[in-house]
C-alpha cells in the first residue's frame, strides 16, 4: 500500500512541501528511524486513544510511550484508553494497521503532540504503509493539525 490519495490531496491543497521517504519494511517507529538512518527523536508515532469517549491522536517521538496520566492532565480528561485494534481498521481504512499517518485531522480527530517533537525543525511519520514515510517541516505539521502541545510522553525504562 502506498500513500493514500486522501493524504496526497491534503498536502497538495495546503501547499505543504514534503518528502516521501521509502524504506525497508518496518513495523515500529524506532525501526523506521533505523531504516531511514535518522534519530527516533524526529520520527513520530501516532497512538490512537479514546479521550472521554472521543477518538484522539497522540503523537510522540519514536522512543517514547504515551503517559496516560500526563495526557489526562494536559487534556483535563477523565477517561483515557487505548483504542482497540478493530477500531483502527475502521478509522484508517486507507492505511496498513500500525502505519497510520500522524494527521488526526485527516480522520476527524484532534491531535495532541509531545512537546519534544514541537521543538524539532522537521517531523517524519508513516504515510499509511510500513514502507513509506513523509517528512515535513514541523511548522507545516502544526498548521495542518493545529495540535495541543504538551508533556504527554515518557521514555520507557
Amino acid at each position: 500500500m502506498s500513500m493514500s490519495e486522501k493524504l496526497q490531496n491534503l498536502l497538495k491543497e495546503k501547499s505543504v512541501h514534503y518528502e516521501l521517504l521509502s524504506h525497508p519494511k518496518a513495523y515500529t517507529a524506532q525501526e523506521v528511524a533505523h531504516a531511514l538512518h535518522t534519530t527516533g527523536k524526529v520520527c513520530a508515532k501516532a497512538v490512537i486513544l479514546t479521550v472521554d469517549g472521543k477518538y484522539t491522536m497522540a503523537v510522540v517521538p519514536a522512543p517514547h510511550k504515551v503517559n496516560i496520566s500526563k495526557l489526562k492532565d494536559v487534556l483535563k480528561a477523565n477517561n483515557v484508553h487505548l483504542a482497540k485494534e478493530d477500531d483502527l481498521r475502521t478509522l484508517f481504512p486507507d492505511s496498513e494497521l500500525g502505519a497510520e499517518p500522524a494527521l488526526g485531522n485527516l480522520y476527524n480527530m484532534p491531535v495532541v503532540v509531545a512537546w519534544q517533537l514541537a521543538e524539532k525543525s522537521d517531523i517524519i511519520f508513516n504515510a499509511g504503509s510500513h514502507t513509506e514515510c513523509i517528512k515535513i517541516a514541523y511548522q507545516d505539521y502544526e498548521k495542518l493539525t493545529q495540535p495541543v502541545v504538551g508533556d504527554i510522553s515518557e521514555i520507557p525504562l
